[in-house]
């Protein structure tokens, strides 16, 4: 008797054949009919893989020994080699535009999948190895600023586009390692607008989006969006003026609210008013938006607790420096001074901590400190507030509306949620910046490939 695991293949093989993905790969990247296998069917099986075995990207022929890859799909394990595995990623690697939108337009018109609302959003993934000779006509590995923050390591992006009903990723890109979010943007909608084949769609990103150059694209192609505003382009003086009781309460209750009581769940107030953008050339045009400032009683809740976790910490250490002044360590007003920048910076207080190092009669330096009660209290006075801009008019969607859509901006993450963490991947695969390309296209965005050139796979304890 032979046994063998079946678990989801059969569905992901329905799925798949629906979608064409063996044909589309094969129209793209025809092979010769002598050949045991199309590059589309160890694309399908490669796809398999990720969906039933999503830790490791190794011993793929092995894993079809186990697992009924032979009675869904037809294939024999032994033909599903390192080799021929990195053969079927160098064929499409050239065509990953062509792929991406062809498999993303099909399932759209396959299954339905509304994408006027669409959520846009980039990670980072780290990898191991050196990576000197690379194709240009690829993305590059190279040093950037990753999510996870490991500077020392290089990196590959990923960008990810979800529909707005269900979070169904319709749209995926490599860039870069050191490609920076902000330029990304109109690429990225100029390839969806010509996936979905439609002009009226909803974009929705993060802060990145929101540069002049973005808001002209976007403006321009009259696509509507929905991003919220980088802090530094709203001053806190603009959230202390704002009258938190004339902000209307919105009729919304996140899932991880639903079954507290009504005096222990998140609520969201909505403002209105304008925000004007300008260019670095007088000629720029300035583009005049609306501004939703939205005030969240749970991020208000979390930055007091964070600034209270802080101010504890660093009053700790202070007490400590001020018992230890004048002593071994602390001899002398520089030290102390030294420690004082140390501490500040640390625990982020430089903007309330107030210090002074005093000399006493003998020459013994000794420390006053205390937090400034005016700053904690104009921090108090901008908590749970930020503010969201879009080209959305009132008649298309109220400041409440503009907030909901907004929210949905999860879904993104919670997709990249479920394929980030560690992943064990076969160096043969990762040799080279076109497979790599063609690898985070089949197996969906990771948050890091352990592997590289002249690495062994690393596994997941």
């Amino acid at each position: 008797m032979v046994e063998r695991r079946l678990g989801a293949l059969p569905a992901s093989a329905g799925f798949l054949r629906r979608l064409d993905v063996a044909g589309i790969v094969d129209g793209l990247c025809p092979i010769r009919e002598v050949a045991h296998l199309t590059h589309g069917q160890v694309i399908e099986v490669l796809v398999a893989n990720r969906l039933s075995a999503p830790a490791p990207l190794v011993r793929v022929g092995d894993w079809a020994r186990e697992w009924a890859v032979e009675e869904v799909f037809g294939i024999d394990a032994d033909l599903l080699g390192d080799d021929r595995l990195a053969r079927a990623l160098d064929a499409i690697a050239p065509h990953l535009e062509e792929l991406v939108g062809t498999v993303g337009a099909k399932a759209i018109a396959e299954f339905g999948i509304d994408v006027s609302r669409i959520h846009w959003d980039m990670t980072s993934m780290s990898l191991f190895g050196a990576y000197e000779d690379q194709d240009e006509e690829f993305p590059q590995v190279k040093y950037g600023h990753p999510k996870d923050r490991r500077v020392d390591l290089k990196q590959i992006q990923a960008g990810l586009a979800v529909s707005g009903d269900g979070g169904i990723p319709v749209f995926h890109r490599v860039y870069d390692g050191g490609a920076g979010e902000v330029a990304q943007v109109v690429g990225a909608m100029n390839a969806l607008r010509k996936m979905a084949d439609r002009r009226d769609f909803l974009l929705v990103a993060d802060s990145k989006l929101v540069s002049h150059a973005n808001v002209t694209a976007l403006l321009d192609a009259k696509v509507a969006f929905i991003a919220p505003a980088p802090a530094a382009k709203i001053p806190d003086e603009v959230y202390a003026g704002l009258n938190l009781e004339g902000a209307r309460v919105v009729d919304y209750v996140p899932d991880r609210d639903e079954c507290k009581s009504a005096d222990r769940r998140e609520v969201y107030r909505v403002l209105e008013d304008i925000h004007t953008l300008s260019g670095r050339r007088k000629s720029d045009p300035v583009h005049t938006l609306r501004r939703i400032l939205v005030h969240s009683t749970g991020n208000a809740r979390g930055q007091q607790t964070a600034r209270a976790k802080r101010l504890a910490r660093a009053a700790e250490d202070l007490e400590k420096l001020q018992r230890g002044a004048g002593g071994r360590f602390y001899g002398t007003a520089e030290k102390i001074a030294a420690r004082i920048g140390v501490i500040a910076k640390s625990h982020r207080v430089e903007d309330c901590l107030r210090t002074v190092i005093t000399i006493d009669t003998t020459g013994r330096p000794g420390l006053e400190w205390h937090f400034d009660q005016d700053v904690l209290a104009a921090q108090a006075a901008v908590d749970g507030w930020y503010a969201l801009l879009t080209n959305l008019t009132p008649e298309q969607a109220t400041a409440e509306q503009v907030l909901l859509r907004y929210k949905g901006q999860a879904l993104v993450e919670r997709r990249y949620h479920d394929f980030k963490g560690p992943l064990a991947v076969a160096p043969v695969f990762l040799q080279h910046n076109r497979r790599i390309a063609a690898t985070s296209w089949s197996s969906q965005p990771r948050r890091r490939l352990r592997s590289g050139p002249a690495a062994r796979p690393r596994c997941r304890p």
